[in-house]
């Protein structure tokens, strides 16, 4: 994967919404974009089928597409416009949504900013395992009952902190891995559960390999980071969640369809476990959804991911990737086709 130019700027299009274009690619990023790449800075596409001559001229020319969230399918007839494309590089996570079988056909090369992507979701996680074992939520509401007056700890939380206490981690994709990673300085044990992963390279990561049933029964935090697949739908249904002990937490920072949300409300309004969901299945509850209410319960709208300044990480690592293409090096996080169907 080359350049197929002698020149040093190769010449690339954005595609994505205006909104993406605006949150992710701040002023330093779009001027280190303009030394890279050769781009019309004013185009923007957001529709492969947009007849205006420009758009189409420097389409046509295009060999590198910069994506991200709002770019549109890239199928054969988009394809069709861009004969000299030779690479697409995603400032965002999973290239599910635009990359097709055409873009393989053709032997497009595509890399992803999925790597930067998951950094704020593990960091998300890792606060969320360590404020569960403390039972911070708990101890809140406990106080504001209390307002004014002293809470017994040791009566009210006799059984919290996170010494020597077991997560469990399901799924080890970039973001578990990453988890895995951050809670290594901490005195927790680490179980691990992932169909493609071995023992071997589980013990290197700092955890140990265990079917999804044991590690369901025996640690106090589940933490999910597995994709939606068909196989992983309620991957955590009435039957799993029973094995979770009394009080355990179930923490959902990948994809609402792992749970059983119905089965999971139920085990939540009695009390037995607590839940931290960053995704939910639907993606937006009802307004009359007790979880939005249940005090066991912490709902955040999607809050794991980059957002902020964060996304700026995104743009960071799209333009690293794009200056190794004009280098003439390969990308250092190119998307297997192989292994996207099994990956978010």
């Amino acid at each position: 994967m080359t350049p197929s130019t002698t020149a040093a700027r190769p010449r690339t299009v954005l595609a994505m919404s205006a909104e993406t274009r605006a949150a992710v690619f701040g002023r330093h990023a779009l001027h280190r974009l303009d030394r890279i790449a050769e781009l019309d800075p004013g185009l923007l596409v957001t529709d492969f089928t947009d007849p205006d001559d420009v758009q189409r001229r420097r389409l046509y020319e295009a060999e590198v597409l910069l994506t991200g969230w709002g770019c549109p399918p890239l199928d054969r007839a988009a394809l069709r416009r861009m004969p000299e494309l030779k690479a697409v590089v995603h400032a965002a996570g999973s290239v599910k949504h635009h990359i097709t079988e055409a873009c393989w056909q053709r032997g497009i090369a595509v890399t992803t900013a999925a790597a930067a992507n998951a950094l704020p979701v593990a960091e998300y996680t890792v606060a969320a395992v360590l404020f569960a074992n403390k039972r911070v939520l708990d101890g809140a509401h406990a106080y504001r009952q209390q307002r004014g007056g002293h809470v017994n700890l040791l009566d009210r939380f006799p059984g919290v902190g996170n010494y020597r206490r077991t997560i469990g981690i399901v799924g080890a994709s970039r973001i578990g891995r990453r988890v895995i990673e951050l809670l290594g300085p901490f005195d927790l044990r680490v179980l691990v559960h992932d169909p493609y992963l071995g023992a071997d390279e589980a013990r290197a990561l700092g955890a140990d390999l265990v079917d999804l049933d044991s590690l369901a029964l025996r640690s106090d935090i589940v933490s999910l980071h597995a994709p939606e697949l068909p196989a992983t739908r309620h991957l955590f249904d009435a039957p799993r969640l029973s094995l979770m002990p009394d009080g355990a937490t179930l923490i959902n920072t990948a994809r609402g369809s792992l749970v059983d949300t119905e089965a999971l409300t139920k085990e939540l309004k009695a009390a037995r476990l607590h839940a931290v969901l960053d995704h939910t299945e639907p993606e937006v509850l009802p307004a009359d959804s007790p979880l939005y209410d249940l005090p066991n319960v912490l709902l955040t709208p999607h809050l794991a991911g980059s957002i902020g300044g964060e996304l700026y990480r995104l743009a960071d690592a799209a333009l690293d990737e794009l200056e190794l293409y004009a280098r003439g090096l390969p990308f250092r996080h190119r998307v297997d086709p192989r292994t996207l169907e099994r990956s978010a």
